[in-house]
């Protein structure tokens, strides 16, 4: 069943990494698609610059209205993050973000020995909330040049996914890209050799260590329309939740942590049935009805 499970989830984040970077003719000229659907935000780090991307990426959309200069906070894109913040919360990350199926496929590679943590996980894993302050908010509201506007600082300096995605396909398909290369597209390729060779061994180190784009929806997860319940008359406490889980969160205890992606292991693995869904509980009656199904919250 959770091998079912398993690969339910990397086809619908295949099937969504297609839907939204679905423009074939851009990765065979190595031109980037700017259609009018470009201008509308996906859930996902999905990068701009893929010569495939049908739409755009919020935190990238985020920093273009921040370092604009005139300090103008675009409402629809805070209203974006919101809106898949309230009804998702980090199941964004877990089933529609390219990067994360990338990061999945990577660490099924048989190399190493399996981890779920880095050293120092208990401290980096906040790490990602200084990269969303700092260099998607703040650097690129306060560090702008003569023109009045700043750099997009987590596209430019940080982002993996747009190397892998944009950077790295169109240099294959532009000579003339290829001879500018310059030290920054060095340090990004660093970084995304870097984190390939983690998630090998370690489980989603972008996701939990560096992706801001996780902060701010995992900032919703205890409140998000899909939430993970726990019925404590059913759990017998046995951590089997937690050894399951590759984000490693004491599932019966915190249901709802930011860190969690909503893979759906620990409700497969649950040997008492106790991990349930919001939208679970809800069954429709013989006569039509709808009601909660009786389970108790966390508490």
């Amino acid at each position: 069943m959770a091998k079912k499970r398993t690969t339910l989830r990397l086809w619908v984040q295949a099937g969504w990494f297609a839907l939204t970077n679905g423009y074939a003719k851009g990765f065979l000229e190595g031109k980037i698609y700017k259609g009018a659907t470009k201008f509308v935000c996906v859930p996902g780090l999905n990068c701009y610059s893929c010569p495939g991307a049908l739409g755009s990426c919020p935190i990238g959309s985020l920093q273009a209205v921040l370092d604009s200069g005139k300090f103008r906070f675009s409402c629809y894109v805070f209203g974006f993050l919101m809106l898949f913040g309230a009804l998702m919360g980090r199941f964004v990350c877990g089933w529609l973000c390219p990067f994360g199926l990338v990061q999945d496929l990577l660490h099924k590679i048989p190399l190493f020995h399996k981890k779920k943590n880095l050293p120092g996980h208990q401290w980096l894993k906040y790490l990602k909330y200084v990269v969303l302050v700092l260099f998607v908010i703040l650097l690129p509201m306060t560090v702008v040049g003569i023109t009045g506007m700043g750099d997009p600082w987590f596209c430019k300096y940080i982002c993996p996914s747009g190397t892998l995605f944009g950077g790295v396909p169109l240099l294959l398909s532009n000579p003339t890209l290829r001879s500018a290369i310059g030290w920054l597209f060095s340090w990004k390729m660093f970084l995304l050799v870097l984190i390939v060779v983690l998630s090998i061994k370690y489980y989603r180190p972008f996701c939990k260590y560096l992706c801001p784009l996780g902060a701010v929806y995992g900032l919703f997860n205890p409140v998000a329309l899909y939430r993970l319940t726990v019925d404590q008359d059913k759990c017998v406490h046995c951590k089997g939740c937690q050894q399951v889980c590759k984000m490693d969160i004491p599932v019966w205890e915190k249901p709802n942590s930011v860190e969690c992606i909503r893979c759906g292991d620990c409700k497969t693995f649950c040997p008492t049935g106790a991990i349930h869904s919001t939208l679970e509980q809800l069954r429709v009656k013989p006569y039509g009805g709808i009601e909660a199904e009786k389970g108790g919250e966390n508490k």
